[in-house]
């Protein structure tokens, strides 16, 4: 299997390597990709040095498969330029998740609608992919009607640059700002830009996300807040259902979705936290109890790494599935 990565040097594509290292994917030759600045530098992996190329010259060699993390204005110009000659492009910016015409796809709920034609596969946004983990066996059975959503989001999913305003103001060292606010000891109810409703672009995601990988057509509302964590974003998740449910039965039904981790012993103080979530793929959820305001309504505490699960491993595990179901 001949790989790209496009965008190698960031946050994201580092990880990305990091997921393909660990996963043992056979590689046959490997393309690290990045922007003018980066071409030429060196980079390591599986032990061996790769000098970073073009986007250009990744085009020229044709590469079976082209895992995207550069942003989408960078995905919008040149993926359409991999799929004509025929390479699949795995993406994870925002640039083409909302497109009918391509799938959205989290492989444990719905990687089975990928077709051999699809050239674009779409990778959703980070919050997306931990939410709908939990959720989707759940809507399976009780069929979700509403969801209201906070998130509490990582420096990191705003970029090497917010991970550095958060260093340096914890160190007490002048730097560049990613962020309109401080936000060392501090939150900001603002992830995304604000669109003219008052909602920012982090939270709209969530909702049109969810309800396309879900195939519906639940009420979402969100509120997505940036906290001073490095990774890990976290979920404060209510849901109402159409039907009622057990507790006893939603931890089973969360138990054994592949991928999700039922971690929830509040008399021991255990429970879902980015800390214990860091460098795992696994969805941890946790606080899992009725909701006593309304009827057929549930509370869930959800938190994932959001540079593995929420980004790079849902994109290899992408990969994964169309090699291992022969679609390239």
């Amino acid at each position: 299997m001949r790989i790209a990565v496009v965008g190698a040097t960031g946050l994201v594509g580092k990880e990305i390597l990091k997921v393909l290292e660990e996963r043992k994917i056979s590689i046959t030759e490997f393309f690290p990709v990045a922007s003018a600045r980066s071409v030429g530098k060196k980079i390591v992996f599986s032990e061996k040095e790769y000098e970073v190329i073009s986007i250009e010259d990744a085009i020229a060699e044709k590469p079976d498969i082209a895992i995207f993390s550069a942003g989408g204005s960078t995905s919008l110009k040149w993926a359409p330029k991999f799929a004509e000659v025929g390479t699949k492009v795995i993406d994870n910016s925002s640039a083409w998740r909302m497109d009918k015409s391509i799938p959205l796809v989290v492989p444990e709920i719905n990687g089975a609608i990928l077709k051999k034609d699809d050239l674009i596969v779409a990778n959703p946004n980070c919050s997306t992919i931990q939410l709908v983990m939990a959720l989707s066996p759940l809507h399976n059975m009780y069929n979700i009607k509403r969801l209201v959503i906070s998130t509490y989001q990582a420096v990191s999913g705003s970029g090497v640059k917010a991970v550095n305003q958060l260093m340096n103001e914890r160190t007490e060292n002048s730097g560049e700002m990613a962020y309109p606010h401080k936000i060392d000891l501090n939150v900001i109810p603002h992830a995304g830009d604000f669109n003219s409703d008052g909602y920012t672009t982090e939270e709209i995601k969530l909702v049109n996300e969810t309800n396309k990988i879900l195939q519906s057509k639940i009420s979402i509302t969100a509120t997505a807040v940036r906290v001073p964590v490095i990774s890990g974003h976290s979920e404060a998740v209510n849901i109402e259902f159409e039907n009622d449910f057990v507790i006893e039965e939603v931890k089973r039904l969360l138990g054994n979705m592949p991928g999700v981790v039922v971690f929830d012993f509040p008399e021991a103080n255990l429970y879902p936290m980015p800390v214990i979530a860091h460098g795992k793929d696994e969805v941890m959820v946790g606080r899992i109890r009725r909701d006593n305001s309304q009827p057929s309504s549930l509370n869930l505490w959800i938190v994932s790494d959001n540079l593995r699960k929420g980004a790079a491993t849902n994109a290899v595990q992408i990969a994964q599935y169309l090699m291992m179901n022969k679609l390239i």
